[in-house]
C-alpha cells in the first residue's frame, strides 16, 4: 500500500494502468508507480484542497480540480502545469476528460458543470439546471453524452454533441 500524510480525496489510474495519481488535502497531486509503489513526483500548484483528478485518455495529461476554485493540467512526463482554468464561482469538486480528450467537463459546488477545450483552455459553455452542488461528472464512452450527480438528489445526462 502507498502511504502518505495527507487526506486523499481523489485517486485515478493512468489509462495504460502504470501511474496512480492521488489528490489530498495537502494541496497536491502525487504521481506513483504502480508496481512498486514508489511517488515519482509531487504536482504543486493548487492554493487549497484538491478533490479530483483525472488522466487524459492518452495518458499524456492529467486535469485537477480544487477547492480553490480552480482547474489545473498538468503534463504527465515531467509534472509542468500546463495550464489554470478558471471560470467556477465555488469549489471544483470533480473533472473528466471527453473520451477523445479534447473536452474536459467540471462539476462545481455553484452548482454548474463547465466544459473546456483542452487544448486552448477557454470555456465553452456552462450547463444550469441543478439547484445543489455537482459533486461527480461523467462523460459517456461516445462522448455524446454527460452525465452529471448532484446534491439535490438527481443525475443529470446532458447532450454534448
Amino acid at each position: 500500500f502507498i502511504e502518505t500524510n495527507a487526506v486523499i480525496t481523489s485517486i485515478a489510474f493512468s489509462p495504460d494502468g502504470r501511474l496512480l495519481a492521488s489528490g489530498s488535502s495537502d494541496k497536491t497531486i502525487k504521481l506513483w508507480d504502480v508496481a512498486s509503489g514508489r511517488e515519482l513526483r509531487t504536482l504543486s500548484g493548487h492554493t487549497e484542497r484538491v478533490w479530483s483528478v483525472a488522466f487524459s485518455p492518452d495518458g499524456q495529461m492529467l486535469a485537477s480540480g480544487s477547492r480553490d476554485q480552480t482547474i489545473k493540467l498538468w503534463e504527465v512526463s515531467s509534472g509542468r502545469e500546463l495550464r489554470t482554468l478558471s471560470g467556477h464561482t465555488d469549489w471544483v469538486m470533480s473533472v473528466a476528460f471527453s473520451p477523445d480528450g479534447r473536452m474536459l467537463a467540471s462539476g462545481s459546488y455553484d452548482t454548474t458543470i463547465k466544459l473546456w477545450d483542452v487544448s486552448s483552455g477557454r470555456e465553452l459553455r456552462t450547463l444550469s439546471g441543478h439547484t445543489d452542488w455537482v459533486w461527480s461528472v461523467a462523460f459517456a464512452p461516445d462522448g455524446r453524452l454527460l452525465a452529471s450527480g448532484s446534491g439535490d438528489g438527481t443525475v443529470r445526462l446532458w447532450g454534448i454533441r
